[in-house]
C-alpha cells in the first residue's frame, strides 16, 4: 500500500493537543500574608539555584513555582565559583539564568531580582549579593574583591547559612573577622536566620547585634514539590515590607531592615516589623456577650499562610478554653474571655508563641476589640 503522509500528519495535529504538557500557575496552597500600616508585604524567595549552578531545574520552572506559590519576588542565585554541570551546559556568562528567568516572567506580576551566590570556604562561607548589574564581574580570585565588586554595583548582600554544618562543626555561626571587615566596609546587609528548615536562634543574635537584615530562603536545589509541599510544608521565604511592589521599593526596604522570616508557623524578625504583621495578620470578626452572662465570645480570624499560636496574657482567664491555642492558617478560632462584668471594650493581649523577636522572646501583640451591644 502506499504511504499517503498528509492524512497521517492531519491526524497527529488533530490529537497533539491532547497529549501536550499542560501546567498552571495554581497552588493548592498559595502563600498570602496581609499589608501593614504604611507597607506592602512582598514575600520573596531571595535564594535559589538552577542548572546555571548546581540547582537541578531551568531556570523557567523556578519563575513557574513562583508563581503557583503566589510570590511577589524571587532571585535566582547561582554560585560564580561553583559550576558542577559546566560541562553539560557551557555558559560563560553568568547573568544567563537571570536573563532567561526575567523572558519567562515578563508576562506575570512577578519581580526578577539580579542576584548571584559568592561561595567560599571558612570563613569566608557564602553570600549572596542581589540587584547587581553584571555578575561576571563579581568572578574574582580573592573573596575581598567580589565583595568590593558587589558594594561598586550598589548590590544588598547577605550571609547564607552560616550554621550550616559543613563550614561550621558546631551548627553555630562563627562570625569571623572577615565577615567584621564586611560589615563594617559596608558590604554585608544581611543574615539568613532561615535557610532551608534549619531555624538558627544564634544568626538572629548576631542579626540584631550588627544590625543585619532578617533573612529567610529556601535555597532550593531540587523542586519545591518535593522537597516542600509534598512534605507538608510551605518554602521559606523573606516578608518584605515596601513602600510599593516595585525593585527600587524593594531595595530600600531590604536595606531598612523592614523584613520577618518565615517557615510555616515560625515567624522570626525584629519587633517593630514583626508585631504590626502578627497584628495584621488577625482580624476579629465577632465580639459579643453571651446571653445573659459576662462571658465574652471573640471570633478571630487569621488572613496568613501561617498557623499562628497564641497564649493568654490578659487578666482575664478563659472559659471552656485551653489558655495556649491555634488560629489556623485561613480559618478562625473562638476564645470565650470570663471578664467577669460586661464591658464595652477590650484589649485583646496575646503572646505569640510561634514568633521570636530575639533568641527565646516572643512578642505580645494587642487587639484593641470593640463590643457588639
Amino acid at each position: 500500500m502506499k504511504f499517503q503522509p498528509l492524512p497521517l500528519l492531519i491526524c497527529l495535529l488533530t490529537i497533539s493537543p491532547i497529549f501536550a504538557q499542560k501546567h498552571t500557575h495554581q497552588s493548592a496552597r498559595p502563600l498570602a500574608f496581609p499589608d501593614v500600616p504604611g507597607f506592602k508585604t512582598l514575600k520573596t524567595d531571595l535564594h535559589q539555584h538552577t542548572v546555571f549552578s548546581d540547582g537541578n531545574v531551568w531556570p523557567t520552572i523556578r519563575v513557574m513555582e513562583a508563581l503557583r506559590d503566589n510570590l511577589d519576588v524571587i532571585s535566582l542565585t547561582e554560585h560564580i565559583e561553583y559550576q558542577p554541570h559546566k560541562e553539560d551546559i557551557p555558559h560563560p556568562d553568568r547573568n544567563r539564568s537571570y536573563e532567561i528567568a526575567l523572558q519567562e516572567a515578563k508576562d506575570h506580576d512577578l519581580l526578577v531580582v539580579h542576584g548571584s551566590e559568592i561561595t567560599r570556604q571558612a570563613p569566608m562561607g557564602h553570600s549572596n549579593a542581589i540587584f547587581i548589574q553584571d555578575a561576571n564581574k563579581l568572578l574574582n580570585d580573592e573573596a575581598e574583591d567580589s565583595f568590593a565588586e558587589a558594594k561598586r554595583q550598589n548590590a544588598f548582600v547577605f550571609w547564607n547559612h552560616p550554621a550550616w554544618h559543613p563550614q561550621s562543626p558546631t551548627g553555630n555561626p562563627i562570625l569571623s573577622d572577615f565577615q567584621k571587615e564586611r560589615i563594617q566596609n559596608g558590604e554585608l546587609h544581611g543574615i539568613e536566620v532561615i535557610n532551608m528548615g534549619d531555624y538558627a536562634e544564634e544568626s538572629l543574635a548576631l542579626a540584631l547585634e550588627h544590625n543585619l537584615a532578617i533573612m529567610g530562603n529556601s535555597d532550593i536545589h531540587g523542586l519545591i514539590d518535593w522537597d516542600y509541599a509534598e512534605k507538608g510544608h510551605d518554602r521559606p521565604v523573606t516578608l518584605v515590607f515596601a513602600k510599593e511592589k516595585t525593585q527600587e521599593s524593594l531595595k530600600e526596604a531590604l536595606f531598612a531592615g523592614r523584613t520577618v522570616a518565615v517557615f510555616n508557623s515560625l515567624l522570626v524578625g525584629k519587633k517593630e516589623n514583626l508585631v504590626p504583621l502578627l497584628r495584621a495578620c488577625i482580624q476579629v470578626e465577632k465580639a459579643q456577650y453571651i446571653n445573659k452572662t459576662s462571658i465574652l465570645e471573640v471570633t478571630m480570624k487569621n488572613v496568613s499562610s501561617s498557623d499562628l499560636i497564641f497564649e493568654n496574657q490578659m487578666p482575664f482567664t478563659f472559659y471552656s478554653s485551653s489558655p495556649v491555642f491555634t488560629v489556623p492558617a485561613g480559618e478562625t478560632k473562638t476564645i470565650n474571655i470570663k471578664t467577669l462584668e460586661r464591658k464595652d471594650g477590650l484589649t485583646l493581649t496575646l503572646k505569640a508563641l510561634g514568633a521570636y523577636v530575639a533568641p527565646k522572646v516572643q512578642p505580645i501583640v494587642e487587639w484593641e476589640i470593640k463590643v457588639a451591644e
